[in-house]
Order: structure tokens, then C-alpha cells, then sequence
């Protein structure tokens, strides 16, 4: 639905995106987190045709966002993280003039007003003015007229910024609503926001995409890089003993309380296989019986923290940059491309330089003044 192509924002010295690359598939609900700076909303802005990029391409259901904007936007429903409301009409009133700037037709116009207004909760204040409206409520009538034109995704930046408790509920069970039947993307560095509603997580830190997956596959990723907790009936020695012939695996943490050995065991690089699998047989050659073993789980705000502190910490994140490098490397290559056709101009440029010194006039000034004598 949205293909994000070597992405690229500077202002002046500057990067906010730095050669981003994603793809926004249909029917999910995406969470795109960052901290602040990262630049989330920079690459909304851009993805949604309000901001020029300095390089790169999106393409929203096969439109280039810069070539075809009109198209393209066509798709789109976007609140920002302030909602651009006219604060002196109802939301009817508003919603209307949406509907005439989005060029809906009249009698859809009418009928889509209706059907949105009861989604978001309007219906009852519909003849209220936006101004004395909550601003739980002036959220919604952002919503709203996010969702005029019936467009394929639906965007929202930070939506729930300043709400209270009940009122973040109620946008939450709104954007769920939306999400069975919208693409939507939510900006927020709220993470039990996107815990709650998202099936998708994009994690962009100082420009770069640094964690593209959905959110059960992360949590999974991050508890195996946590390591298996071990338990084995066991004195430390002898359990190390067996910790130290399993092949690809490491072991760190180890103690040993009441006859009880505890270790904390991680797969090492290049290890194929399951790690539990490893110690269970392992333990069981050794005739030592293992009282416990579990992974820890993970919440999304350890996984944020440990992917943004460091890359490396998620395996697909090193993809990522892997691939941003090679992407980097192309951009080099386009520069130097540009480089020299900027030399082959300018090489032109001083050969009609020279033609033009050549040149002699039929008339100068000199003429003019012998002919003053």
C-alpha cells in the first residue's frame, strides 16, 4: 500500500531521515516509535505529501507521492499531532467543508458525514461548537475528518497527546475500529499505546530504521537475546561442567544456592538450533535433572530501550542497517553521478564562454566615437 524508498530529509547541515526504507502492507495496524528527534514526524509529513524530501520515494498504492500528488493523497487520511480545526464551526459544519475541499460529491458527502460522525461518537454534538468541545472530542473530529473521502490509510500522529486516562481509552477502542477496516498508522512515544492497538512495530532512532517486525515476533526476539533462565539440581561445578560441552551456546550469571544452580545461557554467534533443546539434552546425558527453565519475557519499553541504546540488540534490526548501508552506497553513487554531470555543465558552460570573448561586433564603441570625430 506505501512503499518507502530511500528516504532522505536534511536541513541544511542536518539529517532528520537518513536513507529510510519500509513497506506499509494492507489491513494491519502500525505503530511507528521513536525518540523525540527521531525523526517520526518528519517522515509522516513527507509520507503524507506535506513536506519535500531532498531524496527518495514514496509510493502510495503504486503513486508517487511527489509526481502524482493528487492521486496519491486520494489514499490518504491524516491527522496531524495538532488538529487543523475551525474552531468557530460545529463539527458538522467542518466535516462539510472537509468534504467540499476533498472534492467529495454532495449526496456522498452527506451520507459519509452521517456514517463517520457515529463512528468517532459526533452524532450528539454534532451542532456544538468545535471550541467548547473537550479536547478529547476535538480529537475525534480530527479523526473525522481524517476519515472524509473515505481513504484507503488512515495516519495519525501522536492521537491521544494530552487526553486523560478515559478519554486515551476511547480513542484506543476508536483506532481499533478503524484498524478492521483501514491500513492505519500511528506515531506515538507512548509505548502502551502502541502495545494496545498496533499488530506492527517500526522503530526509527536518529533517522535510521532500526527495527522492522511485528510485535509478537520482537517481543520473541528479545526474550531469547534476554537468554534462558536455567535451573538444574546441580553444584555450580558440575553444572558448569555441562554448560562448557554444549557447543554455540554461552552461559553467564551463574550461582549456586541450596544445591541449586542457576544460569542465565544465550545462543553464541552462528549457533543453529533451539538453546533449550541444547541443555535439556545436555543435562539429561549428565543424569542431572533440571528443575526450571523459562525465557524472560519482555516488555515493549525494555525492547524500545535496548533496540534504541543498541541496534545490534534484535537481529533483523543489523539487517536493517546492513541494508541502509548498501543504500548509502548507492546514494553515494548518485552524488558522484551528479558530481560529474555538474563538471560536464560546467565544461560547457566556459566553451561558450570562450566563443563568446571570440565574438567581434559589427558596431562598437569605438566606431561610435570616430564617428563623434
Amino acid at each position: 500500500m506505501i512503499e518507502v524508498k530511500n528516504l532522505t530529509k536534511k536541513y541544511g547541515n542536518h539529517v532528520a531521515v537518513d536513507n529510510l526504507s519500509f513497506t506499509i502492507e494492507t489491513g494491519k495496524i502500525y505503530g511507528l516509535l521513536g525518540p523525540n528527534g527521531a525523526g517520526k514526524s518528519t517522515t509522516m509529513n513527507i509520507v503524507t505529501g506535506c513536506l519535500a524530501a531532498t531524496s527518495g520515494t514514496v509510493l502510495v498504492d503504486g503513486h508517487d507521492i511527489f509526481e502524482e500528488p493528487i492521486e496519491a493523497k486520494k489514499h490518504i487520511g491524516y491527522l496531524p499531532e495538532l488538529p487543523p480545526l475551525y474552531t468557530e464551526m460545529t463539527p458538522y459544519e467542518y466535516l462539510q467543508f472537509v468534504s467540499e475541499a476533498k472534492g467529495v460529491p454532495y449526496e456522498e458527502a452527506v451520507k459519509e458525514i452521517k456514517n463517520v460522525m457515529e463512528l468517532t461518537g459526533l452524532t450528539e454534538r454534532r451542532d456544538r461548537l468545535i471550541k467548547n468541545l473537550s479536547k478529547g472530542f476535538r480529537q475525534r473530529v480530527g479523526i473525522a475528518q481524517a476519515m472524509i473521502g473515505n481513504p484507503d490509510i488512515i495516519i495519525l500522529d501522536e492521537p491521544t497527546v494530552g487526553l486523560d486516562p478515559k478519554q486515551i481509552i476511547e480513542i484506543r477502542e476508536l483506532i481499533k475500529a478503524l484498524g478492521e477496516k483501514k491500513t492505519v498508522i500511528i506515531s506515538s512515544h507512548i509505548l502502551a499505546e502502541i502495545s494496545a492497538v498496533c499488530d506492527h512495530v517500526i522503530i526509527i532512532s536518529k533517522g535510521h530504521l532500526v527495527a522492522d517486525d511485528s510485535l509478537e515476533s520482537l517481543e520473541k526476539k528479545a526474550s531469547r537475546n534476554n537468554g534462558l533462565t536455567v535451573r538444574v539440581k546441580a553444584g555450580i561445578s558440575a553444572a558448569e561442567a555441562v554448560f562448557k560441552k554444549i557447543q554455540g551456546v554461552e552461559y553467564r550469571d551463574i550461582e549456586e544456592n541450596n544445591g541449586v544452580t542457576t544460569a542465565i545461557v544465550t545462543a553464541a554467534e552462528g549457533f543453529e538450533g533451539t538453546v533449550s533443546d541444547a541443555v535439556f539434552f545436555a543435562f539429561a546425558e549428565a543424569k542431572l535433572p533440571i528443575c526450571e527453565m523459562f525465557y524472560r519475557e519482555s516488555s515493549l519499553e525494555s525492547i524500545f530501550l535496548a533496540i534504541t541504546d543498541n541496534p545490534d540488540f534484535i537481529p533483523d534490526a543489523v539487517a536493517s542497517k546492513a541494508g541502509n548501508a548498501e543504500q548509502s552506497d548507492d546514494a553515494a553513487e548518485d552524488e558522484a553521478e551528479d558530481e560529474e554531470n555538474k563538471t560536464e555543465e560546467a565544461s560547457k558552460a566556459e566553451e561558450i564562454a570562450k566563443e563568446d570573448d571570440d565574438y567581434v561586433p559589427l558596431f562598437s564603441s569605438n566606431d561610435d566615437e570616430e564617428d563623434k570625430k
